[in-house]
C-alpha cells in the first residue's frame, strides 16, 4: 500500500466550512446589481447618511434628492421600486432619526419620505404611512404614485372606523380624503374614491368632484353598488346618484332611479327641471312601462307642452296602436291557429290521438293557446272570425265546445285578444252580456278587466261595467267582476273599488272562494302600497276561518293578497309579519313565508335567502305546507341581479337533490320565476330533466315553467322540446294539457311580448307586473 497523503488542509477545507461573513454576502449582492443600480444604491445610502448631519443645508439637499429619486419611480408601479427596495434596510435608521429632529421643514419632508417608504415596510395594522402623511407637509400625493395614494384611502378607513368608535375627530382625516377623491376623479379611478367616500360616510362630497367626462361612470358605479349595500345606505347612495345625473340634466337617468326609489316629489322634479317636450315623453313613456299611476299636473308643463297628450302616454292609451303599428312593420299581423303550434306533423303518428282524449280539455287548452299567441292582435282564427268567412257564429261555435269552466277562459280569452284596445274589445264583449249562460257572462266580465289591464282611463269603463255585477248571486258572474277590478285597476289603488271589495271580505255569509279572490283583487290594486285598512281587512278574514276552511287551499289566496300589500317594502311588513303569529298553526307559517317572500321580492337580501333555506332545510310531516312558498321566496328575492340570481340556481339544484317532495314540487316554478322569458341553457336542461319525472306534479311544474322561461321568446329550442313531450305524454291528459299550456306562452303575441317584470337594463322591477305579466 503506498504511504497516505497528507491531505490535512483539503480535509479542514471541507469539513469546517468558515462562518459567513454579512459583510461578504452583501458585497455578493452587490456583485449581483448592474452598474445602474450599484450606483443608485450607493447614492441612495449616502442620502441617508446625509439626512442624519447636523446641517440643515445637507438635510434639505438630501431629502430633495431622496424625495425626487422616488417619485421619478412610483409614478407607475407594476414592482417593488427599486429606491424602496435599496432603502428599506435604512428604514428603521430614518424612523429613528426622525424622533430626535426638532420641529421643522427638514422633518415634514422625512415624514413624506417615511409615508411613502411605509407603503412596504409598515407592519400591519401600524397605518405608518398614514401617521407620517399627517405629519408631513401639505403637498400634492398624486405625486408620489396611484399606489401610494390607494394605499392612504385603505388606511384612512381603517383610522376613521377606529375614530368613530372612539369618538375622536377626523378633521385631519377628512381633509386628506378631499384631496385624494379629487385625485382619484381626475384619474379615471371613480370607483375607488365612491369605495373611500363610503368609509368614511361623506359621499356628499363626490357631487363636487364630478364632472361631464366622468358623471356616468360614477354614478354607473353608485347604482350598481347600491343592490349590495344594507339600508339605508342603499337609498343614500342612489340618492346621490339622482343628484348628480340632475346636475348634468341626465333626466331619463334620474327618473329611472326615482321610480326605483318610489319617490313622487322626484318625478315631479324632473318633469320641471326638463325644459325639451320630447324627452318629457320619454319620461311618460317609461312610467307608463313602469305601470305608476301618474297624474301630469299643470306645474310640471312648460309652453309648447300638451297635457293631454302627455297623460295618455302615462295611461297607455295608444299602447294598442303602438303595437298593432310594430306588428305590421314585422309582418306578423296574420293571426295563427293553436293547430300552428302544435305542429303535430313533425311528430310521429301516436302524438295526433292525443287529439280525441278528453275533448273539452283539448279545447280548453287551444283557447288559452289562441289567446296567449294572437294576445293583442284583435283578430284570431276562433274567437273573432268574420261572419263573412264562415257560415253561422264561430264564436259562438267555439264558446259552446267548451263546459262550464272552459266557457269562462274562451269568453274572458276575447279580452286577450283585444289586449289594450279598450273600445274594440268591450265591443267584442258586448253580446255575452245579454246571454242566459252564467258561465259566458263570468268570462266576459273577466275579459272586460284584462283589456282594461294596464290602460287607465278617465271615465273608468271597467269600474261601470263590473261593479253592477259584483252583488250578484251567482258565484262564478261575482268571481269574473271581482277578479276582472282586480287586473283592470292593479297598482291604481282606487279608493271607490276598496269601499265595494272590503265588505265582502268580512261577509259571514260569503263563500270562501269569493273571499279569497276578493282578497287577491284588493292586494292587486293597492300593491305595494303597505295600504293598512285593506291589510286589516284581509287579516279579519283569515281570522274569521273555521279550522275546516283553513285546510282548503283556496285559503292561502288569503295570505297572498296580504302580502302583495307589502310588496318590495322590506321591513314595512313587520307589524302586519308579528300579526300573522296569532294565526291559527295551519296557516299561520304559510302565512310568515308568503310575507317575508312578498316584502323583500326583488331586494337581493341574502339574509332573507338565508332563512328561507333554513326552512327548506327541515324535514317535516306531509301537512305542512309552508316550505313551498319558502322555495318560491328565494326565487322571488335573488331575481334582482345576476349573482344573487345564479347562486340561487345552484341552491335550488341542492334542494331537488336533498329536499322532501313537497319542496322539490315548487323547484321547477322557482326556476321560472328567476329566469322569466330569460331561457338560460343550464336552466333549460333542468327543466327538461324534471319534466319527466316520476312524480307527476314535479313533471307538470317543469313543463310549465319551461313555457315560462320561453314566454314570449319564440325559444326554438324549448318549442322542439314542448313538442317532443306532446308526443311523449299524449295518453296522460292532464300532463298534454300543461304542455299546450306551455306551447301557447312561448309562442306569447307571437314573441312580441314578454313576462319578465324588469326593465330599464334590468334596473327597474315593475310590480304591477311582477303579479301582473302586460309589458312589451
Amino acid at each position: 500500500m503506498s504511504p497516505p497523503h497528507d491531505n490535512s488542509g483539503a480535509a479542514d477545507a471541507f469539513a469546517k466550512p468558515p462562518a459567513k461573513d454579512p459583510k461578504k454576502k452583501d458585497d455578493k449582492r452587490d456583485e449581483d446589481l448592474s452598474e445602474e443600480d450599484l450606483a443608485l444604491k450607493q447614492q441612495l445610502e449616502l442620502y441617508v447618511e446625509r439626512v442624519q448631519d447636523p446641517s440643515p443645508q445637507l438635510q434639505s439637499i438630501a431629502l430633495d434628492s431622496m424625495r425626487q429619486e422616488i417619485r421619478t419611480s412610483t409614478s407607475s408601479m407594476t414592482s417593488v421600486p427599486k429606491p424602496l427596495k435599496f432603502l428599506r434596510p435604512h428604514y428603521g435608521t430614518l424612523k429613528a432619526f426622525y424622533e430626535t429632529m426638532p420641529d421643522s421643514d427638514q422633518k415634514k419632508l422625512l415624514a413624506d419620505i417615511l409615508s411613502v417608504l411605509a407603503l412596504t415596510m409598515s407592519a400591519d395594522g401600524e397605518r405608518e404611512s398614514l401617521k407620517f402623511r399627517l405629519l408631513g407637509s401639505e403637498g400634492d400625493i398624486g405625486s408620489w404614485g396611484h399606489e401610494y395614494v390607494r394605499n392612504l384611502a385603505g388606511e384612512i378607513a381603517q383610522e376613521y372606523a377606529k375614530r368613530q368608535g372612539e369618538e375622536a375627530p377626523i378633521d385631519d382625516l377628512m381633509g386628506l380624503v378631499q384631496q385624494i377623491v379629487a385625485f382619484h376623479m381626475k384619474h379615471n379611478a371613480e370607483p375607488e374614491a365612491v369605495d373611500l367616500l363610503m368609509e368614511v360616510e361623506d359621499l356628499d362630497l363626490l357631487v363636487e368632484h364630478v364632472d361631464k367626462a366622468n358623471f356616468k361612470r360614477t354614478c354607473l358605479y353608485l347604482t350598481s353598488s347600491a343592490r349590495y349595500l344594507p339600508g339605508p345606505d342603499d337609498v343614500l347612495v342612489l340618492e346621490i346618484a339622482y343628484t348628480i345625473y340632475l346636475k348634468f340634466e341626465e333626466f331619463p337617468n334620474a327618473l329611472q332611479i326615482a321610480l326605483y326609489l318610489d319617490n313622487m316629489q322626484y318625478v315631479k322634479q324632473i318633469f320641471t327641471s326638463c325644459n325639451d317636450s320630447l324627452k318629457k315623453k320619454q319620461f311618460c313613456y317609461i312610467i307608463g312601462r313602469h305601470g305608476l299611476p301618474f297624474e301630469i299636473e299643470d306645474e310640471m308643463l312648460r309652453d309648447g307642452d300638451d297635457r293631454e297628450t302627455l297623460q295618455d302616454i302615462v295611461n297607455n292609451t295608444k299602447l294598442s296602436e303602438g303595437y298593432l303599428n310594430l306588428a305590421r312593420d314585422i309582418e306578423v299581423m296574420e293571426p295563427k291557429s293553436p293547430e300552428d303550434i302544435y305542429k303535430a306533423h313533425l311528430l310521429d303518428g301516436r302524438a295526433s290521438a292525443g287529439a280525441s282524449v278528453d275533448s273539452a280539455r283539448q279545447n280548453l287548452a287551444a283557447t288559452f293557446v289562441n289567446a296567449f299567441v294572437n294576445a293583442g292582435f284583435g283578430q284570431d282564427k276562433l274567437m273573432t272570425v268574420s261572419s263573412e268567412s264562415s257560415s253561422g257564429s264561430s264564436t259562438g261555435n267555439w264558446l259552446f265546445k267548451n263546459k262550464e269552466h272552459g266557457k269562462i277562459s274562451a269568453a274572458a280569452s276575447l279580452g286577450m285578444i283585444s289586449l289594450w284596445d279598450v273600445d274594440a274589445g268591450l265591443a267584442q264583449l258586448d253580446k255575452y252580456f245579454h246571454s242566459s249562460d252564467n258561465h259566458a257572462i263570468a268570462g266576459a266580465l273577466l275579459g272586460v278587466g284584462i283589456v282594461n289591464c294596464g290602460v287607465q282611463s278617465d271615465c273608468d269603463p271597467a269600474l261601470a261595467l263590473l261593479s253592477d255585477y259584483i252583488g250578484k248571486e251567482d258565484p262564478s258572474i261575482r268571481i269574473g267582476a271581482i277578479l276582472g277590478l282586480g287586473i283592470a285597476y292593479a297598482g291604481a289603488q282606487h279608493d271607490l273599488i276598496r269601499q265595494t271589495l272590503t265588505p265582502i271580505l268580512n261577509d259571514p255569509k260569503a263563500n270562501l272562494d269569493i273571499v279569497a279572490f276578493t282578497a287577491i283583487s284588493l292586494g292587486l290594486i293597492y300593491v305595494g302600497s303597505c295600504n293598512e285598512e285593506v291589510a286589516q281587512a284581509i287579516i279579519f278574514a283569515l281570522m274569521d276561518r273555521s279550522e275546516s276552511e283553513l285546510g282548503d287551499p283556496l285559503t292561502r289566496l288569503l295570505p297572498l293578497g296580504l302580502g302583495l300589500l307589502y310588496l318590495g317594502k322590506q321591513e314595512n311588513v313587520e307589524a302586519t309579519a308579528e300579526v300573522s303569529k296569532t294565526f291559527h298553526e295551519k296557516i299561520r307559517k304559510y302565512c310568515d313565508m308568503t310575507l317575508l317572500s312578498c316584502a323583500y321580492a326583488g331586494t337581493g337580501n341574502v339574509l332573507k335567502v338565508q332563512n328561507l333555506l333554513g326552512h327548506c332545510a327541515q324535514h317535516l310531516e306531509k301537512s305542512e305546507t309552508h316550505q313551498g312558498p319558502a322555495v318560491l321566496g328565494i326565487a322571488m328575492i335573488s331575481m334582482a341581479e345576476e349573482l344573487g340570481l345564479e347562486m340561487s340556481i345552484r341552491s335550488l339544484e341542492h334542494l331537488l337533490q336533498y329536499g322532501e317532495q313537497n319542496i322539490r314540487r315548487a323547484v321547477p316554478l322557482a326556476l321560472a320565476l328567476l329566469c322569466i322569458s330569460n331561457p338560460k341553457v343550464n336552466v333549460m336542461d333542468t327543466l327538461s330533466r324534471l319534466s319527466h319525472d316520476a312524480d307527476s306534479e314535479v313533471a307538470m311544474a317543469a313543463v310549465l315553467s319551461l313555457g315560462f322561461i320561453g314566454a314570449g321568446t319564440n325559444n326554438a329550442r324549448i318549442a322542439g322540446m314542448l313538442r317532443n313531450l306532446s308526443s311523449y305524454y299524449y295518453k296522460d291528459p292532464n300532463l298534454l294539457f300543461w304542455v299546450r299550456i306551455a306551447q301557447g306562452l312561448v309562442h306569447l303575441g307571437k314573441g312580441l311580448l314578454t313576462l319578465n317584470p324588469y326593465h330599464s337594463d334590468r334596473f327597474l322591477l315593475s310590480p304591477y307586473v311582477l303579479y301582473h305579466p302586460r309589458n312589451i
